[in-house]
């Protein structure tokens, strides 16, 4: 058991919690526009440093080339994909939670189900062309 699930939340579970509720509200208000969330995403991944950036950067440009209808959002302060607003497909850089890879996940509005089981997320370094060969049959099938 580790330190953190003993004293309660992490100081990065605190923030995504936070940059969670900040997105909600202006939402429920009907404030926001699919350019305000799109910006929103790209200041997100703006905000990022190393590898993160660089995968995150190549995630957007392959969801925006290969499934343009997922719309960018944030989602607990990651950049995420949706599709009728629900979120489909979401990066977590390794940074925000002092981890040591970044993870690429599905939500279970994903079609990516296979079976009886099957990965709902996907630990990444870096983005080799294998790599991003299967993500883009990923979130091809995440919408279909």
């Amino acid at each position: 058991m580790s330190n953190a699930s003993q004293e309660g939340f992490s100081a990065g579970e605190r923030a995504a919690m936070k940059e969670r509720a900040k997105e909600v509200r202006p939402k429920r208000k009907g404030k926001t526009t699919p350019e305000d969330d799109a910006n929103e995403v790209l200041a997100k991944i703006d905000e990022m440093t190393g590898s993160d950036r660089a995968i995150a950067e190549r995630l957007h440009e392959l969801v925006a080339e290969n499934t343009p209808e997922l719309l960018p959002k944030t989602w607990y302060g990651m950049p995420a994909y949706a599709k009728d607003g629900k979120i489909v497909v979401f990066f977590q850089g390794a940074e925000k939670f002092k981890s040591r890879y970044a993870t690429i996940g599905f939500s279970d509005a994903a079609t990516i189900d296979d079976g009886t089981m099957w990965p709902a997320a996907y630990a990444v370094t870096e983005l080799t062309a294998s790599a991003e060969k299967t993500i883009v049959a990923l979130i091809k099938k995440a919408v279909s």
